[in-house]
């Protein structure tokens, strides 16, 4: 069951397209009953000018805690947007909410982070019947989003994580967090999250393994750098492999050709993201020496998406609303197919509002060329996956 379109109940959005940041956030502003909020996310297209926006939220959210992120592109009321400044107002009467800075992130602590994050969960206390679930943005540009949702997913228990690396379009140059006011490097923001909705965890891919695999026989771990796949240069052979001259990849190549790790029984893609220096392949995902990796082909993409979205609550309902986090590098593969009308009617019929990463975390790991999310449904039971 899908709905077509309509507003949400339990979130409210407003939208800016000006190229001006105090323009836009103040045009956003005011499309908010902020009386009834108890928080903002906002995500930031490339092109805003970061200060003043941080300086114009902080100015006319009365008082109201805005949380958020850069971007590589949002998920609006319309689908895909790669100019669009999205606020979400997250109304009191059905959200708590407690925020912690977790930084620097390089180096990463996992004894520190775990000590503070159970503090943190245990300061936040509980309300009867509510559920809880947390969010993470981080610098998608750190490298260290791998062992930080390991290490919350563990330090959380039975409390479910969700989130996103924040993206700068497909510059690789500077992602920010926003807390308190700042737009922050080399940070992650850690939201958790009271609800008296009923909601569900998503995460789903479009691809497969197929029977090539490979191994990695030299790489840079702490640069996510492959140097060597198959004891030859990682550019050339994974050019020959994929049947593309290695003068010829491009962010295109890649989002069509990922390569998929294999864990628990289930595959996640470690996608790539360039071929710098001499014939290196460096990837938004760990990597390490001895790692076994398996080509990926690509199911009908708009077939996976709608079967994704479709999830129902308890009483058979579609969800009020979707908090997504949708990998570039779908992005890309969809643009590529000329499929980006037909992407932005699905999430305008599934109600998804959110941003497109540099990878996603879900279930204690951080993937890419996923889309990872929490449908969230009238009150009611927890049920998450």
């Amino acid at each position: 069951m899908t709905r077509d379109g309509g507003a949400p109940r339990y979130v409210s959005i407003s939208v800016s397209r000006e190229a001006d940041a105090r323009a836009a956030v103040e045009e956003t502003l005011r499309g908010l009953d902020l009386s009834e909020a108890c928080f903002l996310l906002a995500f930031v297209p490339v092109g805003l000018d970061l200060g003043e926006v941080a300086a114009a939220l902080d100015a006319g959210a009365q008082g109201v805690p805005v949380f958020g992120c850069t971007t590589a592109g949002t998920i609006t009321t319309q689908g895909y947007d790669s100019e669009a400044l999205l606020l979400l107002a997250f109304p009191r009467e059905h959200f708590r909410c407690a925020s912690m800075l977790i930084t620097p992130l390089n180096p990463l602590s996992m004894k520190t982070i775990t000590r503070d994050v159970r503090a943190h969960a245990t300061r936040f206390s509980r309300t009867a019947g509510w559920n809880r679930l947390a969010l993470i943005l981080a610098d998608g540009l750190s490298k260290q989003e791998d062992l930080l949702v390991a290490t919350l997913e563990a330090a959380l228990g039975e409390v479910p994580v969700f989130g996103g690396s924040a993206g700068d379009d497909l510059s690789f140059r500077d992602t920010f967090v926003l807390h308190e006011g700042r737009f922050r490097r080399d940070a992650a923001l850690l939201l958790l999250l009271e609800t008296d909705l009923e909601f569900r965890g998503l995460g789903f891919d479009h691809f497969l393994p197929t029977d090539t695999q490979m191994v990695v026989t030299e790489a840079i771990p702490e640069q996510r750098l492959v140097l060597e796949i198959n004891g030859a240069p990682a550019g050339i052979e994974y050019a020959r492999i994929v049947g593309c001259p290695v003068d010829a990849l491009s962010p295109q190549v890649f989002a069509e050709n990922p390569m998929l790790v294999r864990q628990n029984m289930n595959y996640h893609v470690r996608a790539i993201h360039g071929a710098p220096g001499e014939h290196a392949l460096s990837f938004l995902c760990a990597i390490d020496d001895g790692l076994i990796l398996t080509l990926g082909r690509g199911k009908e993409i708009l077939e996976t998406l709608e079967a994704g979205l479709g999830v129902q609550g308890r009483r058979g309902e579609a969800p009020d609303f979707v908090l997504g986090f949708d990998c570039i590098l779908r992005r890309l593969e969809i643009e590529q197919k000329n499929l980006g009308d037909e992407v932005s009617e699905i999430f305008r019929r599934h109600r998804v509002l959110g941003f497109n990463t540099y990878g996603e975390q879900h279930c204690g790991v951080h993937v890419n060329q996923t889309f990872v999310g929490v449908a969230f449904f009238e009150p009611g039971r927890r049920d998450y996956a």
